[in-house]
């Protein structure tokens, strides 16, 4: 019989996928200048495949990383080894199938290499676990936790691999699926879209030139983002229940439907990867700090993909945090206190406001089939394109380099 074991932490966090391995990383210098103690808790195996050769998938997943989001990884030192995977986002196509109102992003106006970029999920989770791997952190993978009950000085955690862990800050970067959140009594605002993105990865007839595609349809956007060579990373939004017959039509009937809902400004689409479909609900959580409690990424706030903000504002909210504990450590703070937590919540509060708002209503605005506001909308987007001060202002807050 395995004797249980108990360890205290300074920090716990909850989930090893990108938000929570991006916090680990974000933690290596108050790890290597304080000794912080720090433990991951992750569920899927996914230390065995960092040394393991790379093998790009056409069927992988894709994130578009923004401007502001590439320099928080090269702080990290992460980002020079990113790039060797990363598509460069030159300018960014936004229209309405049907109107004639176009705005073109670039990043050349703005004096930028690029707007953003798109990396392969799997290729940045590589990225950062192999540098969480340089780090003295106490890895519980795979593991779950199956308890987690408050203390007088942060939480304590029971583990399915028998370790009980006592922890002065526990950082929820779960996704919120693990149901801790319903444990600890922490509510969230759920609204459904009805909607459905299909997501795949396409082969153009042409190169992209590093464009990236947002398509408004009646049907729902359509997004198209730069991947190596000629790919790109599709998003198709659908009404749900509309995904299904397409999730089952042959590979070539698939296509053509698709060349006919986005049209032919990218060239033709040639061959698609596994399609997979996700049911899509603005997601927030009405609690994002508790005393030695901090929630992040999709455990806080589940967005929209039509604007491609999500990991973006969670990679702010994890460098956020970062700045906060050390803040905190130097002036002698507890990590999980509530001066501590109420600096990170204040640094939040208003960039997470202002990008659902604006995610959403992104959504619900091109979602209105109205003859007189499609009009509008069209009338809009030719004069976001005349009003370059106006567009550059959007596409710096987009990239993250203003809040």
């Amino acid at each position: 019989m395995q004797t249980p074991v108990s360890r205290q932490v300074d920090i716990a966090i909850v989930g090893g996928g990108l938000v929570g391995a991006s916090l680990g990383c974000a933690l290596a210098p108050l790890i290597e200048r304080h000794g912080l103690s720090v433990a991951v808790i992750e569920a899927a195996p996914v230390l065995d495949s960092v040394a393991a050769p790379w093998q790009p998938s056409f069927d992988a997943r894709s994130s578009a990383i923004a401007q502001g989001s590439a320099e928080r990884f090269r702080a990290m030192g992460l980002w020079s080894a990113m790039a060797e995977q990363a598509a460069a986002i030159q300018l960014i196509h936004v229209s309405e199938r049907g109107r004639l109102g176009v705005t073109r992003l670039t990043a050349a106006e703005l004096g930028q290499p690029a707007l953003g970029y798109v990396v392969p999920n799997a290729w940045m989770g590589r990225v950062m676990h192999r540098r969480l791997t340089e780090l003295p952190i106490d890895w519980h993978c795979p593991a779950s936790v199956e308890a987690i009950t408050p203390e007088a000085e942060g939480y304590r955690l029971a583990l399915s691999d028998g370790c009980t862990l006592r922890a002065g800050l526990t950082v929820l970067a779960d996704g919120g699926r693990s149901g801790l959140k319903e444990q600890l009594g922490i509510a969230s605002d759920a609204a459904p879209y009805d909607q459905v993105a299909l997501i795949a990865n396409v082969e153009m007839s042409r190169p992209h030139d590093g464009v990236a595609y947002e398509r408004f349809t009646r049907e729902g956007p359509i997004a198209l983002l730069p991947l190596p060579g000629q790919q790109m990373a599709l998003v198709w939004t659908h009404p749900a229940g509309r995904e299904k017959p397409r999730l089952e039509l042959g590979d070539g009937d698939f296509l053509a439907e698709l060349q006919q809902a986005f049209g032919d400004r990218a060239g033709r689409f040639r061959r698609i990867g596994s399609r997979h479909a996700y049911p899509l609900t603005l997601v927030t959580a009405r609690e994002t700090i508790r005393p030695g409690l901090a929630v992040l990424g999709n455990a806080a706030h589940s967005l929209h993909p039509v604007a491609g903000q999500g990991f973006n504002l969670a990679l702010r909210g994890v460098t956020d945090l970062a700045a906060a504990l050390e803040l905190a450590l130097t002036g002698g703070e507890p990590l999980g206190g509530m001066l501590t937590l109420r600096d990170f919540e204040a640094r939040r509060i208003v960039d997470r406001h202002q990008v659902i708002r604006f995610s959403d209503g992104l959504v619900r605005l091109f979602g209105i089939d109205n003859g007189l506001l499609a009009h509008a909308r069209a009338a809009g987007l030719v004069g976001l394109n005349l009003l370059g001060p106006l567009r550059r202002g959007l596409a710096r807050r987009a990239m993250g380099l203003e809040r």
